[in-house]
């Protein structure tokens, strides 16, 4: 018997019987209380007055906006280069088809299906409903230190309208004794070991001249929070909030540019890299083939975690983005699209990122080993410093960070979507008052990410990225897949899928719900504790306490699915087998429960496929 989770709205119900209602309307005027076409308690509310997507493009725009952010510029590249070139494409592409593509498609088909937030969406398995809870509380953590990410940004773009860029000359009042100007020094004074005791201004004025951390001494002494960037961070926060307001009405509207700017940017970048010597250098490096590198562990570890995190799954977005979906919308075809969009960007991103890399180290005479970077330091020291050396250098600059802001302010969008979705789904009170509700989350953002902004925020912003969504995110990922494919069973989701979209999933889907991507999630879980280091932040390292600290933001989150589940079962009337029936049963066969007919307690339900 197949009895599943109801849809929220299902139009072979809903649809005629509103029609009717219509046709009563205007043959009787206003007397259809005595009418009998429609029973109020049959289709609650809330679904009623659920928005969805004005169009289509919105959703898929939104999707890729979230998916492709930051990190695709500076992470992949960078990722490929140092794990054997080309060669670091086979786990890769690998990767993606058993376990990045899977994923992904499950939770747009999760959301879509129940219509609710992340944490709504567990009626199919009550007893795991604390992973919701764990993915939005993530989700918030990461608005704390990302936000920041585009303050910076926003930073250097109002410095890029000066007629000389401010990170070109030793001249400026942050600049240190050790600052060596890079137009004047000889070869071999830029990036690499040759200049071990000088900095160059484009380093001086990112760690000096915005984040100040010369006056810092470490995370135990942050400061003030700095005006410049108290100040960037608030216009953010203005443009988060009136983009998430009204829902997805206004941020459908807006991904139409920040989702769409990056790639003309990336395309101008790119014929512009081209042009530059040593251009062909720096792709040759990046494509670069060595297969013997796909013998070493940390290639394959490497490949797996970026699959995890640079599709976005387990932060509760594409489950929010896809419950305001119309019913029988196709999320296959949205799954393929959007994921091999996504991978096409990170890959052609890598053409961009090595063609100024090659550039800058044919200009320093060093290898691009030394110019290579991975994280904030390629997008706001590196480049900064090539895009400075080029003609019209201030139009690039600006070209460049408006490209940063829209990556960075979309993926901020999905991620506070995430939390304001995933709680007004759940409680009706903040549903009825949305735009308080996300007043209070942007506000709380702000408030807690002024930690950031202080001359020592770069620590703060150290640990929140280490801690925050790391192990984290991927234990919530891989209870997400064993709740679905084994408490809710995959047959029952694929019958859910085939009611939706007309055609059930293939079993090479099946067995990928199953059982590959759970133990590649096992996997990756197991190999990021195994691994663990230590955050640092160059020469740095972070006390005993503050690593306490990081390892207390970890567990907050992942403590909501073993709190929620002993709360279920204490709150659930009955014995304990009882309890535990009502527990992993969806909310909708209850019935069943009630008859004795729990097929989670039968062993065919556990190995169907």
């Amino acid at each position: 018997m197949s009895s599943g989770v109801a849809p929220a709205k299902e139009p072979d119900a809903t649809g005629p019987k509103a029609v009717e209602l219509v046709l009563v309307k205007e043959q009787n005027g206003v007397q259809f209380a005595s009418s009998t076409l429609i029973n109020p308690t049959q289709t609650p509310v809330e679904t009623q007055e659920r928005e969805t997507w004005s169009k289509k493009v919105d959703f898929l725009l939104s999707v890729v906006g979230f998916a492709v952010d930051l990190a695709n510029v500076w992470r992949f590249p960078y990722l490929c280069y140092k794990n054997g070139g080309g060669a670091f494409l086979v786990p890769y592409l690998l990767f993606m088809a058993i376990a990045g593509v899977p994923l992904f498609y499950m939770e747009l088909a999760l959301g879509q299906f129940t219509r609710e937030g992340a944490a709504g969406v567990w009626k199919i398995c009550p007893l795991l409903k604390g992973v919701g809870f764990t993915v939005i509380l993530i989700s918030l953590y990461v608005g704390f230190f990302y936000n920041v990410i585009i303050a910076w940004a926003l930073h250097y773009f109002f410095s890029s309208f000066a007629a000389e860029l401010p990170w070109v000359h030793c001249n400026n009042t942050w600049n240190s004794p050790d600052c060596v100007d890079a137009r004047s020094a000889g070869p071999g004074s830029g990036p690499g070991p040759n200049r071990t005791l000088h900095t160059t201004p484009a380093t001086e004025y990112f760690e000096r001249g915005v984040l100040h951390l010369h006056e810092s001494r470490g995370i135990d002494d942050l400061g003030p929070p700095r005006w410049q960037l108290t100040s960037c961070l608030v216009l953010v926060i203005i443009l988060l909030y009136f983009s998430l307001w009204k829902g997805v009405k206004t941020s459908g509207k807006v991904v139409w540019i920040t989702a769409t700017m990056p790639y003309a940017v990336l395309f101008a970048l790119l014929l512009r890299g081209l042009t530059l010597p040593g251009a062909v250098d720096g792709i040759r490096a990046y494509l670069s083939v060595d297969f013997h590198r796909l013998c070493e562990s940390s290639v394959w570890i490497d490949a797996a975690t970026q699959v995890c995190f640079s599709l976005g799954v387990g932060f509760g977005v594409l489950i929010a983005f896809s419950s305001y979906n119309k019913f029988t919308n196709n999320c296959y075809r949205d799954a393929v699209i959007t994921t091999s969009v996504n991978s096409l960007t990170s890959f052609s991103s890598g053409f961009v990122v090595f063609s100024f890399l090659g550039y800058m180290a044919q200009k320093h005479s060093v290898p691009i080993g030394d110019v290579a970077k991975d994280g904030p330091g390629l997008i706001f020291i590196i480049y900064p410093e090539a895009l400075a050396t080029l003609p019209l250098s201030s139009a690039w600059a600006v070209v460049f960070f408006i490209m940063l802001l829209t990556l960075g302010i979309d993926s901020a969008m999905g991620g506070m979507e995430s939390v304001i979705t995933g709680l007004t789904d759940e409680f009706q009170l903040l549903h009825r008052h949305r735009e308080l509700f996300t007043l209070s989350i942007v506000l709380a953002t702000f408030f807690l990410s002024l930690f950031c902004v202080t001359n020592g925020g770069i620590y703060v912003f150290t640990l929140l990225d280490h801690f925050a969504a790391g192990t984290s995110i991927l234990f919530g990922v891989l209870i997400e897949a064993i709740g679905v494919a084994w408490f809710y069973g995959v047959r029952q989701f694929s019958d859910d899928i085939q009611q939706m979209t007309g055609r059930r999933p293939s079993l090479y889907w099946r067995l990928c719900w199953k059982f590959v991507s759970p133990c590649f999630l096992l996997f990756v879980v197991v190999v990021s504790v195994v691994t663990f280091r230590p955050p640092h932040y160059g020469a740095y390292a972070f006390p005993k306490w503050a690593n306490a600290l990081g390892w207390a933001i970890a567990s907050s989150s992942m403590c909501m699915v073993p709190v929620y589940a002993a709360y279920k079962l204490c709150s659930l009337p009955g014995s304990l087998r009882e309890k535990l029936a009502y527990a992993i049963t969806p909310e909708q066969e209850r019935e069943l429960v009630d008859s004795g007919e729990v097929r989670q307690f039968r062993l065919r339900h556990w190995l169907l496929v």
